[in-house]
Parts: structure tokens; sequence; C-alpha cells
């Protein structure tokens, strides 16, 4: 299934920052993961931040699904999602599944992440992504000690450089090796949380052939959150990446179509921001404009949470044809 989304649409618009217009010294670096690891790895991302502006900076970044992360050399940062704080960040952590912004308070260094798909999530790790959701837990709790260890070891050697994006592939290619008996109804339904007006979860159990008890527990189990969070999770997002491209962002008419008024939106983002959109709208946010810029040039989608495997693809194959 092929989904358009906002990336087709034209992403750099004038108000998105890419990383060459970014603060001095600040970063944002999107890369694709290895073709075997496309449908289980959303992508890896650099932040960087140094100099005066690091100290205490306050960032915002949207739910998503889970993503691993490493420090390197980097000041203590804290961590807000709703009114959960996490704090002080480990060197090496999980972010799980999340359906609140997320707030960052950082004082410099570098992060490397890894985006880590509801297929991925099947491979990967045999707890419920539903123990993590919302949370930020050492990395070691979800994933083991052996593994958090050589992956901080390996990216601390890197120093968040080119080596960052070889390094990553080798070390997960043998961990995601294994298929999923999960994994049709997982993608089918990662497919129908992209589609623009589909929020029943009745609907979407009978498109998959299954019980709505059977979706609760894909939904759960590999994503995070049960099936209506998601849904209004993805049409939320969606609708308030369309107005943070537009040049009228007073202008609604573009929220997904099951939307009922202007008010029903501004209810999902008290839910998903803890704020209007306005408000969001009006709050610095340089590493999450350059973020969806980037991110959509490389992976194809402009958040996670609105991952598109079929644009991941493409944009894989337009790289390689560019070499």
């Amino acid at each position: 299934m092929t989904i358009t989304t906002l990336d087709q649409r034209g992403i750099d618009e004038p108000h998105f920052l890419g990383s060459s217009q970014l603060q001095a010294g600040m970063i944002v670096r999107y890369e694709q993961p290895a073709a075997e690891l496309i449908d289980h790895i959303t992508g890896y991302h650099v932040y960087g931040a140094s100099g005066a502006a690091a100290m205490n900076r306050i960032d915002w970044f949207l739910p998503g699904t889970a993503n691993i992360r490493v420090t390197l050399n980097a000041g203590p940062i804290e961590i807000g999602i709703g009114r959960r704080i996490f704090s002080p960040l480990p060197e090496a952590s999980l972010f799980g599944p999340t359906s609140r912004a997320i707030r960052a308070t950082t004082n410099g260094g570098v992060m490397v992440g890894v985006g880590v798909s509801a297929l991925g999530w099947a491979r990967l790790s045999r707890r419920s992504a539903e123990d993590f959701h919302n949370r930020v837990v050492p990395l070691s709790e979800a994933m083991g000690d052996r593994f958090s260890n050589r992956l901080t070891q390996e990216l601390q050697d890197s120093e968040g450089g080119s080596m960052v994006k070889p390094l990553l592939d080798a070390l997960l290619l043998p961990l995601l090796s294994l298929a999923h008996p999960d994994e049709p109804l997982i993608r089918e339904f990662a497919a129908l949380l992209m589609v623009e007006g589909v929020i029943d979860v009745g609907i979407v159990a009978r498109r998959l052939g299954i019980s709505t008890h059977s979706l609760r527990r894909i939904a759960t189990r590999y994503f995070g959150f049960v099936p209506k969070v998601l849904l209004m999770r993805a049409r939320f997002l969606r609708s308030l990446i369309k107005l943070m491209t537009s040049p009228d962002r007073r202008d609604y008419s573009t929220i997904d179509p099951s939307y009922h008024d202007a008010s029903h939106f501004l209810r999902d983002a008290n839910t998903f921001l803890g704020m209007t959109p306005r408000r969001f709208l009006s709050l610095e946010r340089p590493f999450l404009d350059a973020s969806i810029h980037e991110r959509a040039a490389v992976l194809g989608s402009a958040t996670q949470a609105l991952h598109d495997f079929d644009l991941a693809r493409e944009r894989l194959r337009i790289s390689r044809s560019a070499i």
C-alpha cells in the first residue's frame, strides 16, 4: 500500500529550518538504515549543540514511536512527557512510545538516536511496548546490559560522526534477522494509521479481518497504546504537520476530514500537546523544525509516528541510484 503523505507536497517551505540554517553549534542529521532494516528501524538521527546557546536550552518534540538514544559528551538532560519528569537522562536510554509532546532541557553535547517501528519492536523485544509508553528508562532495563554497553561503547568511539550509520547497521542486523508471526497484522495496521478519515476501531478490525480484542493485543504489544489512541494520534499529527507547513497557520481547512470542527481538533491538541496548536507553534522549536525538514528529505516522512515504509524504500532507492 502506498500512502500519499505531506512530504509529497513539498516540505522545504521557508519557515522550516534545514541543518544549514540552524544556529552555529547546532546540528540535526538523519540517515537511512540498511535496506534489510528499512521496515524495522525508522531511521537514525544525530542532534548536537555546543556553545553558550546550548546551555539550559529547551526544545520540544512530537509524540512518536519508541527510540533508542545514546548521549555523547553531554551535560545533564531532563525530559518531560506530560506531567512526568525523567532526570537525569541515562547515557543510554529507551524512550518508549509517546502520546504527549516531549519537552527536553539540555546542556550541550551530542545525542544519537535509533527509531524503532512496531515491526522492529516485535523482533527486538519480548516485552510489551505498553510497559514503556510515555516513559524513559535506562536502555539496559529494556534490552539488557550487554546490548546497552556495546552500543554505548561503539557510539562513543564514533563521536557522532560518519561512522554512526555503518556501526548501527552492523549492530542491529543480527538482532533483527528473525521474523515474527504477527508481522503481517502489524504491517497492515501501521498502513491503516496513515489513511485520512480512518478513526473507528471496529472498522479497522474488520479491514484487518480480526476481532477488536485481537486488534487491541496487537496495538498495545507492539505500538504501545490501545488502537483508539494510535488512530487519534495519527490523525492529530497529520493535521498538525499540515498546519505547521501552511502559510496561514490559522487555517484549519486542511485538517483531517474526520474532525467534526475546530473545537474537536483543539481538544486533541490538549491531549497530545498539552496546549493549543497556536501556543505550540509560537514556541521556539529549531531542532523540531529542522528535524521535520531533514527527516522528510532523507526518510520520506516528516515525523516518526507517521513513518511510511513505502516512502522510506523510495528514498533509499533514489539515494542508491544517485551514487
